[in-house]
């Protein structure tokens, strides 16, 4: 959560014009907006420090973090109105490395202060949990790496189109995995098992901590391809059954991106994608949804749209993944996923952002637009999100958001009418235990 507005801007428009020199600068544009959010908003890790014995992995380890406090309220035309206001750290202990081996414990906590959340009906819990407080060890692995390859058993932080962090609120998603990788040149392979997550989309309460990603786990492989000009991926995820929440399906993931600098000042972006989803075990999860986005960027200014469409399959939706999932058109709240089943559905997504000196703005508009289905129901959710932020360095953020759904058909997929505001304050940190000489 290291920006709110940089989370606004991933999440609703597309991949975050306002930040496009340094997303060129480090080639690391990410396929979906929701990866941007998390890519954006991670908090920064430099390398981990090679040491030559056993004794200087921890003389040489390394804390780093995050200090943070949100407010969050709702406000609909039900008076259903509920708000909470909490403060809390990611914070992260590193052994350096020696002859390939490393290891990293993180600690997520979060806590609501009572004088400014509501009560009963009036408290959100969506930062702290219904125990308005959340405590988790949310990393605690073992790393191993030879020249190209790498290893990493444990619980950790992940992201990929399908299971990712998504840190738009106080506690991020962590996964319990066993995760391998080799990158070669341009070529990068990942492989590994999800046996359990934790964090903001899988329930913050005490029962939902640490939810089974299906009853056997997950298991996906994904090969991406990176240069100067072009970058893509392939994905495919194997995700069991399990007795509580049926989302068993196979899913394979594919996207394209293109980049052309037309000067120092001008600059165009764009991409395609394509999900389909095969049912398991009478899941329900059936899909095929396709996707393009584009954005121009000007000086300090970025336009941005994106499109997808989802097909209709009859009496099965799609599911966006552990996490906030890969699409194009992924808002702050609204995603597809809400609207799939059993119907055909068409969404636009469309934002301005603007930079000067440390400030930076945007505006984005997403229309979801889903046909009738097999009951003649449709549904037609608008969503708006509206923010700022300040940032007077690399460690400290200032930041407002303002979101904005109605639901056009009253069917209440998505909450109904309601907006969201919030603040955000955060400071990242990182000490080195003693600095190699």
């Amino acid at each position: 959560m290291k920006t709110i507005l940089k989370i606004t801007i991933a999440s609703s428009l597309l991949c975050g014009a306002t930040f496009a020199q340094e997303i060129e600068e480090k080639r690391d544009r990410v396929p979906s907006v929701r990866d941007a959010i998390q890519t954006i908003s991670e908090i920064e890790q430099e390398d981990v420090t090679v040491v030559s014995g056993v004794k200087r992995m921890f003389k040489y380890g390394k804390i780093s973090g995050e200090l943070s406090s949100i407010y969050s309220g709702y406000y609909n035309e039900n008076a259903t109105n509920n708000y909470a206001t909490a403060v809390g750290t990611q914070l992260k202990y590193e052994l350096a490395e020696f002859k390939g081996l490393n290891a990293g414990v993180a600690l997520s906590l979060s806590q609501d202060i009572g004088a400014f959340s509501g009560e009963n009906d009036k408290y959100n819990p969506e930062l702290s949990s219904d125990d308005k407080f959340y405590a988790e060890i949310g990393e605690a692995y073992i790393n191993y790496k030879y020249q190209n390859f790498n290893f990493r058993g444990g619980r950790q932080v992940i992201d990929t189109p399908l299971a990712d962090s998504d840190d738009i609120r106080m506690i991020p998603n962590s996964f319990e995995a066993y995760i391998a990788n080799y990158e070669q040149d341009d070529f990068s392979f990942m492989a590994g098992a999800l046996t359990k997550w934790q964090g903001v989309d899988s329930g913050l309460d005490v029962d939902k901590h640490w939810q089974k990603t299906g009853e056997d786990g997950t298991y996906f492989g994904g090969l991406s391809y990176v240069n100067d000009v072009l970058e893509g991926s392939v994905w495919y995820y194997d995700i069991s059954a399990d007795a509580v929440d049926n989302i068993a399906n196979k899913t394979l993931y594919a996207d394209i991106f293109a980049n052309y600098k037309i000067s120092d000042d001008f600059s165009l972006y764009g991409g395609v994608q394509y999900l389909t989803q095969s049912e398991v075990e009478n899941s329900g999860i059936e899909s095929n949804i396709y996707g393009v986005m584009a954005e121009f960027i000007a000086y300090d200014i970025g336009f941005n749209i994106a499109y997808n469409k989802s097909t209709q399959q009859a009496n099965k939706g799609s599911f966006s993944g552990f996490g906030g999932g890969t699409l194009f058109t992924n808002m702050d709240s609204m995603i597809i996923d809400a609207i799939t089943i059993d119907r055909e559905v068409d969404v636009i997504v469309a934002g301005l952002s603007y930079s000067v000196g440390d400030f930076n703005f945007l505006y984005a508009y997403g229309n979801f637009d889903g046909g009738a289905n097999s009951a003649s129901q449709k549904e037609h959710i608008i969503e708006q999100d509206i923010a700022i932020e300040y940032t007077p360095n690399d460690d400290f953020t200032i930041a407002s958001v303002y979101t904005i759904n109605e639901d056009k058909e009253d069917t209440d997929s998505n909450g109904g009418d309601w907006s969201n505001f919030r603040i955000l304050l955060s400071y990242n940190f990182q000490t080195d235990f003693k600095k190699r000489r």
